[in-house]
């Protein structure tokens, strides 16, 4: 098959998704050609993958000259291919009018939901739409996007497959992180991997803490890796409520961090397929976790999962995981097991090729 895959800017997910595309439909026998600005084509050498690569002029925001070539660009070569795989809403609906009369079948998996209320909400849901109408298959990264695309009437939307990172190593002991940490040998260590953006609420995370610590005598520090927009108020929050919450910034040690937690935490209003639970999952960690977006599905029954947003509901099931070590035990157990059943690069592309097959 000939198989365009359009992607806009990516911070990494779905870079690496469609990276790993390339690759497994490069070595099936397939041509390839990846549509995507030019950062991503250097950060994510599809070109060393085996694809032919063309430059896309698309932004995050619409940009009324750019969207211009990049529909022109679209057309020219999407017209050409057996089938269109495109990556997130905006080059999703780009794609489709870029296909208006064209008999080429499009695929789209839209990778994040609707970022809320304000400019940005209203050019999503406008986006879904155009998406919905017009494609011939949407895949969703989770269950609630599938159910919205089928609101708006898709002709057919399912679950995307996202292959999950491979277990990552660990270079370092337990001791050894913890003691750069400068942590005590009797406090507890919880850890959440995210960026630090209203998405992630880790307002919930300080809320969280401070309720679990105000009920019980816990010596804990929860240490968040990542970094991003809210890191100052973030900060501002945590110097004024001595909060035990470290922000720890951008890691290169995440998988040594994960596994030197007493729990890992997730305080997300909304996720798709997690990447720092898969993470968690692989390294046997006890996980507590918003039940949000497509977390669920990716945890099973490895995690105690609480509402979004919910203070009360976060800091009982921590000081449940802190204070009873039979509970975390447990939970490890499970996420060992959970975490041989993720899905892997084969099975993403072998999910890949059946959408392919099912829109020719």
């Amino acid at each position: 098959m000939r198989i365009a895959l359009v992607m806009g800017t990516s911070a990494g997910g779905t870079g690496r998704h469609v990276h790993d595309l390339v690759h497994g439909l490069v070595g099936a026998g397939h041509d390839v050609v990846v549509l995507a600005p030019a950062g991503e084509l250097d950060q994510f050498d599809f070109a060393g993958a085996g694809a032919a690569t063309v430059e896309l002029t698309v932004r995050d925001r619409p940009q009324p000259r750019g969207d211009a070539r990049a529909l022109a660009t679209l057309r020219e070569v999407c017209g050409g291919a057996d089938v269109v795989h495109a990556h997130g809403a905006r080059v999703g609906a780009l794609a489709t009018l870029a296909l208006v009369g064209v008999a080429t079948p499009l695929v789209v998996t839209i990778h994040n939901a609707s970022p809320g209320g304000g400019f940005a909400g209203r050019v999503h849901a406008v986006l879904e739409r155009v998406v919905a109408r017009g494609a011939d298959l949407v895949l969703g990264v989770s269950a609630d996007i599938v159910k919205d695309q089928l609101r708006l009437d898709a002709k057919r939307s399912e679950l995307a497959v996202i292959a999950a990172p491979p277990p990552a190593a660990v270079t370092r002991d337990r001791y050894a992180v913890r003691r750069d940490l400068g942590m005590d040998a009797r406090t507890m260590l919880l850890v959440t991997v995210a960026r630090l953006a209203p998405q992630k609420d880790l307002d919930l995370l300080i809320d969280a803490v401070a309720e679990m610590l105000g009920r019980h005598d816990i010596a804990v520090l929860a240490a968040v890796a990542g970094d991003g927009p809210d890191r100052e108020r973030l900060q501002l929050r945590i110097d004024d409520t001595r909060v035990p919450v470290r922000l720890l910034g951008h890691r290169t040690d995440v998988a040594d961090l994960i596994a030197a937690a007493d729990a890992v935490v997730s305080t997300a209003r909304w996720e798709g397929q997690p990447v720092g639970l898969q993470e968690a999952l692989h390294s046997g960690a006890a996980i507590v976790a918003t039940d949000a977006g497509g977390t669920g599905a990716v945890v099973g029954d490895a995690a105690i999962l609480v509402p979004v947003g919910d203070v009360a509901s976060m800091a009982r099931a921590l000081a449940d995981v802190l204070l009873h070590g039979a509970v975390r035990d447990d939970l490890r157990s499970r996420a060992i097991g959970r975490g041989a059943e993720l899905p892997t690069s084969a099975d993403a592309l072998e999910a890949a090729l059946t959408a392919y097959r099912s829109v020719l």
